[in-house]
């Protein structure tokens, strides 16, 4: 008999001494679309070339006013997909940064050699963006692996030129790595290593081989969401897999999870607690059980609508170990 992942897998609520709240929102994420140059093997957004979904004109104007309306938002963080293969990147960056509000790009890197895109790096510095580059491995065989062949050597290339213009090096330039490990082919399941250690290591190989600095690394659990859980339900792994996070599970992450103090917003204007919950369609719930949307938002004139927090399975993923954020470790 097959165990189904219910039988096996402790809800993630009973985790939980006390619900999983919202504190005051302070970042907006916001994923602009699933365009992308790159289809990643372990991508949970599901992008690619062939992928057209993306903002719309309307959306977009409601996402500008979300920014100009509420001074509480401190960070806006952009993602997708290539972020700025998506309509409506640049507006919303301007917006952003006119309000005085800081901006991630969750940028691919591959993407500045793509044509019409030659300008980016060029067009981060002058907006002072904070790029989050992702980068899964320092050895050239298995970023190629998971990423597309040709991508290590164009994503050394991308982090040289933005070296160049100051990106890891000024102190308002700033430059973060990602780090994903490889999809798990067989039992022998592992957590993310030291973020501390494997910055260090980064950096060594990095500089030693290509001249290049970078500010922080962040190591980030591969979450059993959109194509990491397709390879884990193909190779029978996804309950195992799911059951070695939560028995890894570590409390002390909780009060640091993303989910607490952001709104993931998609291209059609859904709220969601996160990017995850996002990918799996479990939306943002008002106190009164109404589905959030951005145009709820403006109407209430407020960001803060939630209570409570959706939780999954997929949540042990966040809870392991270290923990894992969009910053990386959480403890």
């Amino acid at each position: 008999m097959i165990q189904t992942e219910s039988s096996v897998i402790t809800p993630f609520p009973h985790k939980l001494n006390a619900p999983l709240t919202k504190n005051k929102i302070t970042v907006l994420q916001i994923n602009l679309g699933k365009r992308c140059n790159l289809t990643c093997t372990h991508c949970h957004v599901e992008a690619g070339p062939k992928r057209t979904e993306e903002l719309s004109p309307e959306i977009c104007a409601q996402l500008i006013e979300l920014i100009h309306r509420f001074p509480q938002i401190k960070l806006v963080d952009l993602t997708g997909g290539a972020p700025e293969m998506n309509y409506g990147f640049k507006p919303i960056v301007e917006a952003a940064r006119e309000t005085g509000k800081d901006v991630i790009v969750r940028s691919n890197l591959t993407i500045y050699f793509e044509p019409g895109f030659e300008n980016l790096p060029e067009y981060f510095t002058k907006h002072q963006l904070k790029v989050v580059a992702s980068l899964p491995c320092y050895l050239e065989d298995n970023v190629d692996k998971m990423r597309g062949k040709g991508v290590y050597n164009d994503s050394i290339r991308a982090i040289q030129w933005l070296n160049q213009l100051g990106y890891g090096r000024k102190a308002n330039l700033i430059l973060d790595l990602v780090y994903n490990p490889q999809l798990p082919l067989g039992h022998k399941f592992s957590l993310t290593p030291n973020q501390v250690k494997l910055e260090q290591d980064y950096k060594k190989f990095l500089k030693e081989h290509f001249a290049i600095d970078f500010n922080q690394l962040f190591t980030i659990t591969n979450l059993p969401v959109g194509r990491t859980k397709f390879h884990l339900q193909r190779t029978k792994l996804y309950s195992l897999y799911l059951k070695f996070l939560e028995e890894n599970f570590n409390a002390n992450t909780v009060e640091h999870l993303m989910c607490r103090n952001e709104l993931s917003i998609d291209y059609l204007g859904n709220v969601y607690d996160c990017d995850f919950n996002q990918m799996e369609n479990l939306g943002a719930k008002s106190r009164t059980g109404e589905r959030l949307t951005v145009a709820k938002l403006l109407e209430a004139g407020s960001l803060d609508l939630i209570d409570k927090i959706r939780t999954a399975s997929f949540c042990y993923g966040c809870t392991a170990g270290c923990g894992s954020s969009c910053g990386g470790a959480l403890v």
